[in-house]
């Protein structure tokens, strides 16, 4: 199905018209303010400090570390970006797995005794850069995603997947491999992962970072363990043993490193998986009851917040301010997580319009954030608006619906756009990100990750030209 690209709406009056005729509720302001006193550029005063303004920098994996989990030059290259960005909030900077078979690819970074120095030094040259750029780094806040891959974890070949699960999944387990209980986790397994999570904060406590984020969202570990209803024993069932795992590393954080902030993002809701079906659009793999959906109403396609609100109460109780939402996996439905036109090599045609899914993320993180006004909320999902990322972005914090505007895939391509609306500058059309989505499909296909149809440094690199061979092979445009 074709849909009009975003960039085509050159008025406030036809991208009004076109979500009136897709019958999208997207609110946004028709002037985009500027300055330390708008919306964007206002101070966030909480319990942990100050940020300096309200654009967050959300956390991406490029593929590109070395085999025993340190960065290399080209991660280094990513943290200046974010450095130079002008945005006041780095969540994460980096999925950082915090134990060998936890990492989702042989390049992702890995916290230990070995690396810490190496850790620590990415975060040293982001608060550099960003100094030189912006005068202070006193406003800054920057934190570590520590992260267990679980079912997609693939800690030794690019190829050769190693999943760890919590429970059998009947539409997931054939994309991974799984034909057995071999690969389940065993309750004595986790207790020793939740010993992993606690030493991985407390080494980024001796790296400087100000908070760790326990990452529970895009289908990877903490994500499967919000779902894990049928799993029997201590980890599985009920709501309290669902949350044990958060919980328990929360408590040994808080013992271990009484100063280090806790964060989670959390895909709040989720759908069934979707496969190309005819044309390459997706389909849902499974009609009818689906009960594996965190967030979800049972039927696969349709959200419940529920759990998800109880879920905020119990990390206002565990006394964690900072959540940052997203919705579904990557891997198993990139158009509710990641709404983009051009899908990935391993993806598929979206089936509904992407701005039917960035509404849905932007109306769900304003619902959770109605209901607990004390927690700061970084939104996701506002890649795809493009030139009226701003618009949209600016009203979401300054109705309310949500503290930051958080920013993946835009930063690759244009990692100063949050200092370019702050300043009032005209927006770079040519650095915007358009969701051709090849910083998915260079890294689903063993390339490193990174803006190749629009970032000079990588239009330059060998791995442009195998991604434009492998894309046409695949009949990929």
């Amino acid at each position: 199905m074709a849909y009009p690209r975003v960039s085509t709406f050159k008025s406030v009056e036809q991208f009004q018209q076109y979500l009136d005729e897709l019958g999208v509720e997207l609110a946004f302001d028709e002037t985009v303010e500027t300055g330390s006193d708008s919306p964007l550029g206002s101070r966030c005063n909480w319990q942990g400090g100050t940020i300096g303004n309200r654009f967050c920098i959300l956390p991406m994996e490029g593929w590109d570390g070395t085999p025993d989990g340190r960065p290399s030059e080209l991660t280094q290259r990513r943290w200046q970006n974010f450095g130079l960005s002008g945005a006041k909030f780095i969540w994460g900077g980096e999925a950082v797995a915090v134990c060998h078979d936890g990492r989702a690819n042989p390049n992702q970074l890995l916290i230990n005794d070995q690396n810490l120095s190496d850790i620590e030094h990415l975060r040293l040259l982001l608060e550099e850069t960003h100094l030189e750029h912006f005068g202070t780094a006193d406003d800054l806040l920057v934190g570590l995603q520590l992260t267990h891959s679980g079912r997609y974890a693939r800690p030794n070949e690019k190829k050769r997947a190693e999943p760890r699960t919590l429970y059998r999944h009947p539409y997931l387990d054939g994309r991974v491999g799984i034909a057995d209980d071999s690969r389940l986790l065993t309750d004595g397994e986790l207790d020793q992962l939740v010993e992993d999570f606690v030493v991985a904060a407390k080494l980024a406590g001796k790296a400087g970072y100000q908070f760790v984020d326990i990452k529970h969202c895009h289908g990877y570990l903490g994500h499967e363990f919000l779902s894990g209803y049928d799993r029997p024993g201590k980890y599985g069932g009920s709501f309290e043993n669902r949350t044990r795992f958060l919980r328990s590393i929360a408590d040994g954080i808080r013992a271990e490193v009484p100063d280090m902030e806790l964060g989670v993002r959390v895909s709040i809701f989720d759908f069934v998986p979707f496969e190309p079906g005819e044309d390459r659009i997706g389909v849902p793999s499974h009609q009818g009851n689906y009960r594996y959906a965190f967030g979800g109403d049972g039927t696969g396609q349709g959200i419940n917040l529920s759990e998800p609100i109880a879920f905020c109460e119990l990390l206002r109780q565990l006394k964690i301010d900072l959540v940052c939402t997203t919705a579904g996996s990557p891997y198993y439905n990139p158009h509710i997580q990641r709404p983009a036109i051009f899908p990935p090599s391993d993806g598929y045609q979206p089936p509904e319009d992407p701005l039917v899914g960035v509404a849905r993320q932007i109306r769900a993180t304003a619902n959770l954030k109605s209901h607990f006004p004390d927690l700061i909320v970084v939104g996701s999902g506002y890649s795809y608006l493009q030139e009226w990322l701003p618009h949209v972005g600016q009203h979401a914090v300054r109705s309310g619906a949500a503290d930051f505007v958080g920013l993946g895939r835009m930063v690759l391509s244009y990692p100063d756009l949050p200092a370019d609306v702050l300043a009032g500058n005209e927006l770079a059309r040519k650095k915007i990100c358009r969701t051709f989505s090849d910083c998915t499909t260079a890294p689903r296909n063993g390339l490193v990750s990174g803006c190749y149809p629009l970032d000079p440094f990588y239009k330059d690199r060998p791995e442009r030209s195998q991604l434009v061979e492998l894309k046409k092979s695949m009949d990929i445009r």
